[in-house]
């Protein structure tokens, strides 16, 4: 069977530096998803023309940088991480190569062969953010699965989390009897058999 191997990690992108190459629809889909998980990621922008709805956006987060020029490899310094969403097939390959020669990592929209990562669904309550990917396989099934995990969470699902982070600063002793308490604690949350 087919399986899904990639590594799932969350970055801090408002301590570090991300470049997206692109100003259109897709570039403005993929600023909105990254705003909407971390408000005050360090985003620069670069494109030959940016739409309304991008300049909007940008504006209302002064974390955002919008340049309007053709994509340079002067545009990678500094860079921890790297979007390419053009309609230009040649450019995008351009942002890959040169992001690749500069360990930087990449990913190239609706490019999954050209991708070091995926930006899957995601779901957030409070202090819980839940990660979904299909692979880059099916970005419709992600998106089904955020939907029904965002109705079936509990509203007060926060509430929960900062009660036990307050119960685990209470544990004595070594690691394994603070995680065999915290399993006995959290047991209820997923034990069927009641």
């Amino acid at each position: 069977m087919e399986r899904n191997e990639l590594y799932p990690i969350f970055l801090k992108v408002h301590e570090l530096n991300v470049l997206i190459v692109g100003g259109g629809n897709v570039g403005l889909e993929k600023l909105s998803f990254m705003l909407k998980s971390s408000p005050a990621a360090h985003v620069k922008m670069v494109a030959t023309w940016f739409m309304d709805e991008v300049k909007e956006l940008a504006a209302k987060h002064p974390s955002v940088t919008l340049i309007e020029k053709a994509f340079d490899t002067s545009d990678l310094e500094d860079k921890h991480l790297v979007i390419g969403c053009t309609d230009s097939l040649e450019v995008n390959h351009e942002v890959r190569n040169e992001a690749k020669k500069r360990n930087i990592l990449v990913n190239i929209a609706d490019t999954p062969q050209l991708c070091d990562f995926y930006l899957g669904g995601i779901v957030t309550k409070g202090n819980v953010k839940i990660a979904i990917s299909t692979n880059g396989k099916s970005p419709t099934m992600a998106k089904r699965i955020r939907q029904f995990l965002e109705e079936v969470l509990p509203e007060n699902i926060n509430d929960l989390v900062k009660n036990l982070n307050e119960y685990r600063k209470t544990l004595k002793g070594d690691f394994d009897a603070k995680v065999e308490a915290m399993n006995k604690m959290t047991k209820g949350l997923i034990d069927k058999s009641d």
